[in-house]
């Protein structure tokens, strides 16, 4: 029952297809509070859901904050351009390719995107040092440079050059970018890597034809995620007893006191996933937190939780107490 990698795939294709990627930040912010919970010996459960919620609501704010960085850059590109400075021939050229970028004339009307910033009043204009400095790596680039080179200046050719900005000269930024989100937030940088991703899904997602209309992706896709993150919250530390005695029973040649807590932590509320969410294939429950554990633990804690969480399921199984297949 050990998962394969057909199995895992499978898990992936399953994923992606039902936009299920709001769930992968919902179950790492969860292991993050279920974590600080023990450790800090807080026992005021709706305290901690607060939490829970708020540090979402935050990486829903570093989304959007992003998003506004490269409609920054190229409104500092339109400054230059309208600008009284002599230019000459090949900077105009470059500066102008950047500023009818299609892509990201649409991402600045986006509706949603000046919802946001209208409802939040927050702006790029008190870091106008890091915008400057991602125009001049832009601009400099290798990959602006292709991109100009190619002369292909459709829809698609636009926004694939913005996937691969973002992905190079944002997605992994220096220590500037990494201070000024320290600064607005201690989550954001935490956050930042999972974010990214949400981020180049946006980006491939973008249609032409929808305008400023173009969705972005919500806080939560629906009611029903917010609830997945409430409910599995609280499951996993209301029954958390129970869960540990589960897993210590399925932890062959290992102490259990001597496991890697964030090891614990994550087989916790991946058994309090599988028995709460009858909905969700094992094969999406167990692929998810053998993945956190690669991440987030240590480098033999992949393998691990996978073995442990397959003897959970079989004793459950034999127990009657889950009835759901891989």
């Amino acid at each position: 029952m050990i998962l394969s990698l057909e199995i895992a795939n499978f898990a992936n294709e399953i994923i992606n297809t039902f936009d299920m990627i709001n769930r992968v930040l919902i179950r790492i912010k969860i292991i993050q509070i279920v974590y600080a919970y023990y450790q800090n010996g807080s026992k005021n459960l709706d305290a901690a859901e607060k939490e829970l919620l708020f540090s979402l609501s935050k990486a829903y704010d570093l989304y959007n904050y992003l998003l506004m960085l490269m409609v920054a850059v190229v409104n500092y590109a339109q400054r230059k351009l309208d600008s009284r400075l002599v230019l000459d021939d090949v900077t105009k050229t470059k500066l102008t390719a950047l500023v009818e970028n299609k892509f990201l004339r649409q991402l600045e009307v986006n509706k949603q995107l000046l919802d946001y910033v209208s409802n939040q009043k927050r702006t790029w204009d008190n870091d106008s040092a890091v915008v400057k400095n991602l125009f001049d790596t832009i601009f400099t680039s290798d990959i602006f440079y292709d991109y100009l080179t190619e002369g292909d200046t459709s829809y698609e050719a636009d926004r694939e050059l913005c996937r691969k900005i973002y992905k190079n000269y944002i997605k992994d930024r220096g220590e500037d970018l990494e201070a000024i989100l320290e600064d607005q937030s201690l989550y954001w940088n935490d956050d930042k890597a999972t974010v990214d991703t949400f981020i180049l899904k946006t980006i491939k997602k973008f249609d032409e034809s929808k305008g400023a209309d173009q969705p972005l992706l919500p806080e939560f896709k629906d009611d029903e995620d917010r609830e997945f993150a409430i409910r599995l919250f609280r499951r996993s530390i209301l029954n958390g007893e129970e869960y540990r005695k589960m897993i210590e029973e399925n932890t062959r040649n290992w102490e259990f006191d001597r496991l890697a807590l964030m090891d614990i932590i994550i087989m916790q509320v991946a058994v309090a996933e599988m028995l709460s969410f009858p909905n969700i294939p094992l094969s999406v429950t167990l692929n998810e937190y053998v993945e956190l554990a690669k991440n987030y633990s240590t480098h033999k804690s992949g393998s691990f939780v996978n073995g442990t969480l397959d003897g959970v399921v079989l004793m459950l199984q034999e127990q009657g107490k889950l009835l759901k297949k891989f």
